[in-house]
């Protein structure tokens, strides 16, 4: 997978730009489908992660990109639910997230928030 670009709002991943916060399972570039964090929205200032959206858990790594500026919440209860899984999380702002996603390691999905 190649990371071609990351700007407030955009993500280039092997030629295809997103405009839209993404899931990567497996290889596979997906959108994150946050409406079921939405319910947190109020309590967070800002839609978080939350166990109730579609995490690509199948893997031994997760990396969660909190956005341009770290903004992005994760919630506690996926933090547990990592742990329960035996998935290494790995929480960093997006820039970063994207460096170490590049690196290639194996057995590593992701979910990238392109803004704040």
């Amino acid at each position: 997978m190649r990371f071609d670009g990351f700007s407030f709002g955009s993500i280039t991943i092997d030629g295809r730009t997103y405009d839209r916060d993404v899931l990567i399972d497996r290889g596979q570039v997906l959108r994150r489908r946050k409406k079921a964090s939405k319910p947190w929205r109020q309590k967070f200032g800002h839609t978080p992660l939350s166990v109730k959206e579609a995490i690509p858990w199948s893997c031994k790594r997760l990396v969660i990109g909190t956005g341009a500026d770290g903004a992005l919440p994760v919630m506690d209860a996926v933090t547990e639910e990592a742990q329960r899984r035996g998935v290494k999380l790995v929480v960093l702002p997006t820039k970063q997230a994207i460096q170490l996603l590049a690196q290639g390691k194996q057995a590593t999905n992701a979910v990238l928030h392109i803004t704040c």
